[in-house]
C-alpha cells in the first residue's frame, strides 16, 4: 500500500453533544473509531495527521438550506421549539429536538467542509470525517436522523471551485438529499447503492430516477435486493460505477460511508462484510484522485467501528494485515474466536440466496445501464 497524505477529522466538542440515548444514531461510533485507529498507530506520523473542526459558517449553510429552516433548527435547539416546525421534520421520532442539536449539526458539517478545503488547498489526498454523512437532509426538511446535509455542502464547495465531483453513496439508505441538491447539474455525478426502496427508508432511489435538465444521467441509483452479499455487490459496482467514473473523469471523490449494509445491522437486510467496502475504496484509489470520506449510517456500533477503521487503513495507505491476530472480531455469525483483526470473515451464502440475489441484481444493473449509459456514450 502506498502511503498518502491523509487527514482524520475529529471534533472533541461533539462528545458533549450526543443524540438522545434512546435514539438509533449512536454518536459513540466516532470516538470509538478514533480510539481504535489511534491504538493502531494510524493517526500521526509520516503523512498522517489529525485535525479538529470549526462550526460551518451560516453563509455556507445557506447555499443549500433556507434561512427559515436554519432559524427553526437553531431556535428549537435552544428550547424555542414551535409546533409548526413539524412540517420541516423537526421534532419527529427520527429527528428529535435535543439540546445542542444545532451545534452538533454545525460541527459535523464544518468538518466535511474542512475536508473539502484541505483537498482544494492540496494539503491532503485522503480525508475522513466520521462525524458526517447526513445525506437525508433537504433545504427545508430534516429527515432520517439528518438535520444539515454536510455531504451536499462539501460537494458544492468542491464543485464551486471548479472540480468535477463523483459522489458515491454506499449507505444502505438512498442518498436522497444529495441527489436532490445536484439533480439538474452535470458537474457533480451522484451514484447511490442502497437497499430496495420499496422495503427501506426513504422510499426513493429507483432505477428511473436519473436527474433532469443538464443533470440528466448524472444521478444514478442502484437498488439492491434483500440479502445482497459481497461478490454480487462488488460485481454491480464494477458494472455500473467504474464505467461511469471513467467517462465522467472526476477531479475528486466524495464517499458517504454508511456501514449499515453490513450483515447484522438492525435497520437493514443486506449481507455484506467490511471487506467489500475496503475493495471498493481500493478501486477508487486506483484512479489516483483525492477522496473525501464521511461517516453515515451503521447501527451495529462495533461492526461500524471496525468497518470505518479498516476503511481508514485503506484510504490512508496503512495496511492492516500486520494486525491480523489482533482478535478484534468482525461480522461473526459464528465462532467468537475469529482472529481476523479488522477484517470480517467471509460469510457463507446459501445457494438459494445467491440465485435470488443474482437474478434480481442482474435485472437492476441492466435497467440502470440501459437508462444511463447511452447518455454518456457508453456501450451497454
Amino acid at each position: 500500500m502506498a502511503s498518502r497524505r491523509s487527514l482524520f477529522l475529529y471534533c472533541t466538542e461533539l462528545e458533549r453533544l450526543p443524540f438522545p440515548t434512546d435514539h438509533p444514531f449512536n454518536t459513540i461510533r466516532a470516538p470509538k473509531t478514533r480510539e481504535l485507529i489511534r491504538s493502531m498507530g494510524w493517526l500521526s506520523g509520516g503523512d498522517h495527521a489529525e485535525a479538529g473542526c470549526e462550526p460551518a459558517a451560516r453563509a455556507v449553510l445557506e447555499k443549500f438550506h433556507t434561512r427559515r429552516y436554519l432559524d427553526a433548527l437553531q431556535n428549537a435547539s435552544q428550547g424555542g421549539w414551535e409546533y409548526d416546525v413539524l412540517s420541516m421534520g423537526i421534532g419527529t421520532s427520527d429527528c428529535p429536538v435535543f439540546p445542542g442539536m444545532y451545534e452538533h449539526s454545525l460541527l459535523a458539517a464544518g468538518a466535511s467542509l474542512a475536508g473539502a478545503a484541505a483537498i482544494l488547498e492540496n494539503r491532503a489526498d485522503a480525508v475522513f470525517n466520521p462525524h458526517g454523512g447526513f445525506h437525508h437532509a433537504f433545504p427545508e426538511r430534516a429527515a432520517g436522523f439528518c438535520y444539515i446535509n454536510d455531504p451536499a455542502l462539501a460537494c458544492m464547495a468542491l464543485a464551486d471551485a471548479g472540480k468535477r465531483v463523483f459522489y458515491l453513496d454506499i449507505d444502505v439508505h438512498n442518498g436522497d438529499g444529495v441527489a436532490f441538491a445536484f439533480q439538474d447539474r452535470a458537474d457533480v455525478m451522484t451514484v447511490s447503492f442502497h437497499e430496495n426502496p420499496r422495503i427501506l427508508f426513504p422510499g426513493t432511489g429507483f432505477e428511473h430516477e436519473i436527474g433532469s435538465g443538464k443533470g440528466l444521467g448524472f444521478c444514478v441509483n442502484l437498488p439492491l435486493p434483500v440479502g445482497t452479499y459481497d461478490e454480487a455487490y462488488l460485481g454491480a459496482f464494477e458494472e455500473v460505477a467504474v464505467p461511469l467514473i471513467k467517462v465522467f473523469r472526476p477531479d475528486v471523490f466524495v464517499v458517504e460511508f454508511g456501514a449499515d449494509g453490513l450483515a447484522q445491522d438492525p435497520l437493514a437486510h443486506l449481507q455484506l462484510t467490511n471487506n467489500v467496502y475496503a475493495d471498493i475504496l481500493s478501486r477508487l484509489l486506483a484512479f489516483e484522485k483525492p477522496i473525501l470520506m464521511t461517516g453515515g449510517g451503521g447501527y451495529n456500533v462495533e461492526n461500524t467501528v471496525r468497518a470505518w477503521a479498516l476503511a481508514w487503513s485503506v484510504l490512508s495507505g496503512q495496511d492492516d494485515n500486520d494486525y491480523g491476530n489482533a482478535g478484534l472480531g468482525g461480522v461473526m455469525l459464528g465462532s467468537t474466536e475469529w482472529k481476523g483483526g479488522l477484517r470480517d470473515r467471509e460469510l457463507v451464502i446459501p445457494e438459494q440466496q445467491r440465485e435470488a440475489v443474482t437474478q434480481a441484481l442482474a435485472y437492476t444493473v441492466k435497467k440502470v445501464k440501459s437508462l444511463v449509459f447511452p447518455i454518456h456514450g457508453i456501450k451497454t
